[in-house]
């Protein structure tokens, strides 16, 4: 875990003040507590800031090679570390360190841009090279390190793993985007190809960005895509072997660490399934760490795992009224995350940072293997919508749909749409009716027809797919896993000074479970299929079934309680009626009618809340 930053001039080679650098880097100090240093060349500066978790003290960044001519600031683990530095060493390469970094330096020599493809881990760097006078940035499959840029004014591209770093350059101007806002108050995260802060973008998930001296600086370009259009071959039980064998591989992977190590129990099958492999793999009792705001639910199952697999197991029950956190989400995230779970999260890795400085986690399990429940929706509405033609789908479930109540409604409506459609309303949080409400006429002119949902109507349709149960899963990879997910993960954990990591994205794994077929994912309406399978002979069996007993933080009952009042004051918050693009009657009507119980707004209420606070911090 690390923070890295710096600028290149592509046009001329201008003088890097090293206080620029210093600045960015300082900004992101939590993402790095161990130590911090910058280097500046002709026309470039780099700076990093160190969480130590391998060859601690050994592998000083920003590096540079044995003759100079590279430097790299890297942020992120290498999980097949010995064996990329094996084949080069076998190539003839001679290592002074043990670290990633140097490793780095070794791979753009030998194979350049290519070396991507042979590195199995979660990372950002930003590597220089003098002799072709070029900075190479990168970032991993998945998305689970970020990266920043943005064009100056004086001509410089400035880059950093967070908002913040680059918000710390004198000559960023900042002025929220109208389009970031859509999209946010549709998904409650702002996208990987969107910010709230116009003018700056982020590397998306498996790109990379070479600037070269002297030539325009180009888009982004794609080095890796998840491929579901290839179908494993073999009986049921050969698939099931298989899967076991990646799964273990992918969590021994990622236990490497010259650091205390524990796991994340949440009570479900996803981090049960890590803690019993891990627990297999170790000679020590795995520590788990579980927070609730129920003391039946969510605790109560992962004590019982915690038991199962001899765990040293530290949990904590969370007040009711625990949303004291709301700035400290807005400092860590920047731009505005209004995924109320992230309240939990917090108190789960701050809760684990008092005895280990990695946890590895569940995440992923629901995306790479269709658990979450709007996959089993969307498979099951595809359905229907194969059964009545297109030509009047339309008009029937439109008509039926605005005879029904809310949530009826909102399914026969989907039906009326196609299933890209469907599915990109989905995964919306807010529907565009009402966002259309929320925003004023001008805010409307101002979006100019831009509509959040678009881009994953855009992701199903050019997936590389078979099934609609790809496409949806495929769109999920694009947006809401590095927007959401992972996110979440990695600002949290630099917060407070944890690495997090996820062995259920391990990208063969992951690439692996995109050959299976449908059935073997999703079947007889339960997700995971084949995942559950595998798992019988570690869990119990109300583990391996689907189970819904965690429960989230109440925020609807925060806003008919204790932050009422909050959600009133929104109607006169000046970064959102003063803006112009919000209706204040709109926010006003939304939150008198959630507090009177005439209608259900809490989430969008705390998303507005965490909206006018990131706003206010990022242009107030």
């Amino acid at each position: 875990m690390s923070g890295i930053a710096g600028i290149f001039y592509p046009a001329t080679p201008k003088p890097v003040a090293p206080a620029r650098i210093a600045a960015m880097v300082d900004a992101q100090a939590h993402r790095g507590p161990d130590g911090s240093a910058i280097w500046t060349g002709p026309g470039v500066g780099l700076g990093h800031c160190r969480l130590s978790i391998i060859d601690a003290g050994g592998s000083p960044q920003p590096m540079a090679s044995a003759d100079g001519a590279l430097t790299v600031a890297c942020d992120g683990e290498i999980y097949n570390l010995a064996e990329v530095r094996a084949d080069l060493e076998a190539r003839g390469c001679v290592f002074a360190t043990s670290g990633d970094a140097e490793m780095l330096l070794h791979g753009w020599t030998v194979w350049g841009a290519a070396m991507l493809d042979r590195l199995n881990g979660v990372f950002a760097f930003a590597l220089h090279d003098a002799r072709q006078q070029c900075l190479f940035l990168a970032r991993d499959r998945f998305g689970a390190k970020p990266l920043h840029y943005v064009a100056l004014s004086d001509g410089g591209i400035a880059f950093a793993s967070e908002l913040k770093g680059l918000l710390a350059h004198p000559l960023l101007r900042r002025s929220p985007d109208i389009r970031a806002v859509e999209d946010y108050l549709a998904f409650g995260y702002v996208p990987d190809d969107a910010c709230l802060v116009a003018g700056v973008k982020k590397v998306p998930a498996a790109h990379a960005l070479l600037i070269e001296r002297g030539k325009a600086v180009p888009a982004p370009a794609r080095w890796w895509n998840l491929d579901f259009t290839r179908r494993a071959t073999g009986n049921g039980r050969a698939l099931e072997e298989e899967l076991g064998v990646r799964l273990r591989e992918a969590v021994a992977s990622r236990m490497v660490a010259d650091v205390p190590l524990g796991a994340f129990l949440s009570g479900g099958l996803d981090g049960a399934m890590v803690v019993a492999l891990m627990a297999e793999a170790s000679k020590r009792a795995v520590k788990t760490y579980a927070v609730g705001f129920d003391a039946d639910g969510e605790c109560a199952d992962a004590n019982r795992i915690a038991r199962r697999f001899a765990t040293e197991h530290h949990e904590r029950q969370l007040p009711l009224d625990d949303f004291a956190l709301i700035d400290t989400l807005v400092a860590a995230f920047d731009e505005p995350f209004g995924d109320a779970s992230a309240l939990t999260t917090y108190r789960r890795c701050e809760l684990a940072r008092e005895s280990v400085t990695v946890a590895l986690s569940g995440d992923g399990a629901d995306e790479s293997f269709a658990g979450a429940r709007r996959y089993r929706e969307h498979v099951a509405g595809e359905r229907v919508r194969a059964l009545v033609p297109a030509s009047i789908r339309s008009g029937v479930f439109g008509a039926l749909g605005r005879l029904y109540p809310l949530r009826g409604r909102a399914t026969l409506l989907a039906f009326a749409d196609s299933g890209a459609e469907g599915y990109a309303a989905a995964a919306s949080l807010t529907t565009p009716a009402l966002r259309g409400h929320l925003f004023t006429a001008d805010a409307r002119r101002e979006l100019d027809g831009h509509r959040a949902e678009d881009r994953y109507v855009t992701s199903m349709r050019d997936a590389p797919a078979r099934a609609s149960l790809d496409r949806a899963q495929y769109a999920d990879f694009q947006h809401w896993l590095p927007g959401n997910v992972l996110a979440k993960s990695d600002r949290i954990g630099t917060t407070v000074g944890l690495e997090v990591r996820e062995p259920l994205l391990d990208h063969r794994l992951v690439e692996f479970a995109a050959t299976l077929p449908v059935a073997m994912r999703l079947r007889r309406g339960q997700g995971q299929w084949l995942l559950r399978k595998a798992m019988r002979r570690y869990l119990p069996p109300d583990i391996v079934q689907p189970s819904s007993s965690a429960v989230g933080p109440p925020v609807s009952a925060w806003f008919r309680g204790p932050l009422a009042d909050e959600a009133a004051r929104l109607a006169n918050a000046r970064m959102l009626t003063g803006s112009g693009w919000f209706d204040q009657r709109a926010i006003e009507r939304i939150a008198s009618d959630h507090r009177a119980g005439r209608a259900e707004h809490g989430r969008t209420l705390w998303k507005l809340v965490m909206l006018e606070r990131s706003m206010t911090r990022l242009f107030g």
